[in-house]
């Protein structure tokens, strides 16, 4: 299992970390800072999605007037992995 850690852009946690296996499933989300609540249930909802469904329902998602969300960033990181 390989760690990582992100610094999300333009939403409120300061970090995503999480973990991918050999799968490329995710594992170990969690964030730091934004809406507790919420962002636990995320963790909870994607924990064993693999990086390609996560991207596939998530990208693009927005968090009010903002262009993107917490849950987008962790697209973002993906992607930059090469996801």
């Amino acid at each position: 299992m390989k760690t990582y850690d992100y610094k999300p852009v333009g939403v409120c946690p300061v970090n995503i970390h999480f973990e991918l296996d050999e799968e490329d499933r995710l594992h170990n989300i969690v964030y730091t800072g934004g809406c507790n609540g919420n962002l636990k249930a995320v963790a909870v909802l994607a924990e064993g999605m693999t990086a390609a469904d996560y991207i596939d329902k998530l990208e693009g998602n927005t968090c009010g007037f903002k262009q993107t969300s917490c849950t987008d960033q962790l697209v973002q990181a993906l992607r930059e992995l090469g996801y």
